[in-house]
């Protein structure tokens, strides 16, 4: 089985484009991306800047950094210039370089040697460096390289990546819902190791392994904000947004004691939070390996931007609790959805209660507490953080 990345991206001008066929939900058995494309990528950045999204979900109220934790990012294939472009993204958005020399990047690879280069993979593998640097850049960045993007070849690189010291791993990119997945759990099951990946960008539907019980799956929504400060003025979901029941997986007890709606059947739920992933409120990513004949910055949405930021948020509650003399978190979910009870649901999450992500009915709603486009809600930093420190 192939992954394919949950990468939508999105380049801004006035014009609209018929996808090709490359471009569109890739065939059974291949990895290609669903990618829009409009326009071409610019001499300078677009989107929300660093510090418009640490102030919008509060991560700026923080003074920990993320010190003392490994982020790994698992994606496939090699991108050869993912140090140098992080390089420029950080002097653009003036954030502390994070290079091998200083101990704070490292690149390794899941099958022990380098895979081949890929223009698509590179712009997923920019993005995810970034943007985990930009929210939690004290936090060490740990590249883990899969040969391919087969199944069997990114769990390995999982592993590879447990093994290397991640004390949270970042997953953008997902595959079908499907009947054995859950002989592969167990690579997400690893003590006081958190594992967070993207829950598509194809709207209402479950891909693995965001349908993992053992994975905190990121949904998508649209972030509006007040100024350029990037104050918060609230969120809607996003049509792209992954979701739904899996096929196979059973409902996890942080689910069913929850509870999650409308579950008669008993099956997992996903995702279990979200963050902005709409491409018109995205991310500027500085990448030069060609993609589509472009270099320079693009701007980028899709599922695969929460999941490293989210990742960022656990590796900053992770080096807080190890301040308090406590292990890193394990069974995370079990912990995320404790500090979403009712007492302490509004503190801890926004709540996204408007849009859809397809057809079905209620299951392709936001409503009201947990639905299956995003999840419990985006974080607020300032005070989840916080709980997820108090934790057991």
């Amino acid at each position: 089985m192939l992954f394919r990345r949950n990468c939508c991206l999105q380049l801004f001008v006035a014009l609209s484009i018929v996808l090709p066929a490359w471009a569109q939900r890739p065939p059974e058995g291949e990895a290609r991306p669903p990618i829009h494309v409009r326009g071409n990528a610019t001499n300078g950045p677009t989107g929300l800047a660093p510090a418009q999204i640490r102030h919008a979900y509060g991560f700026d109220q923080l003074a920990n950094l993320g010190a003392g934790q490994t982020i790994a990012i698992v994606d496939a294939f090699d991108d050869p210039n993912a140090e140098s472009d992080l390089a420029v993204f950080n002097s653009t958005f003036g954030l502390p370089a994070c290079t091998t020399v200083n101990g704070c990047f490292h690149k390794i690879y899941g099958s022990g040697r380098k895979p081949r280069a890929d223009a698509g993979w590179s712009l997923e593998i920019s993005l995810d460096v970034e943007w985990a640097h930009s929210i939690a850049p004290q936090a060490k960045i740990l590249l883990v390289e899969a040969a391919s993007s087969k199944f069997s070849d990114l769990l390995q690189a999982v592993d590879v990546a447990v093994k290397n010291g991640a004390s949270v791993v970042s997953m953008s990119f997902g595959g079908t819902d499907f009947s054995s997945e859950m002989s592969s759990d167990y690579h997400f099951a690893a003590a006081h190791v958190t594992f967070v990946a993207s829950s598509g960008d194809s709207g209402n539907g479950v891909e693995y392994p965001a349908a993992s019980p053992n994975v905190v799956a990121v949904g998508g929504t649209t972030l509006q904000i007040l100024d350029s400060n990037g104050s918060y003025g609230g969120e809607t979901a996003w049509s792209g947004s992954g979701g739904g029941q899996s096929a196979y997986e059973t409902e996890p007890g942080y689910q069913s004691g929850y509870p999650i709606p409308n579950n008669p059947n008993g099956k997992r739920g996903v995702p279990d939070v979200a963050y902005d992933a709409d491409p018109n409120t995205g991310f500027p990513v500085y990448d030069t390996v060609s993609y589509q004949g472009q270099t320079g910055w693009f701007q980028v949405g899709g599922t695969s931007a929460g999941s490293p930021q989210w990742a960022a948020l656990f590796a900053i509650s992770n080096s807080l609790r190890a301040g308090n003399g406590k292990l890193p978190l394990s069974n995370t979910n079990l912990e995320v959805y404790a500090t979403a009870q009712v007492i302490t649901y509004g503190a801890n999450f926004h709540d996204i209660t408007a849009g859809t992500n397809g057809t079905c009915g209620t299951l392709c709603n936001a409503a009201t507490g947990y639905d299956y486009v995003t999840g419990l809600g985006s974080p607020q930093a300032a005070t989840l953080v916080p709980a997820l420190v108090s934790q057991p």
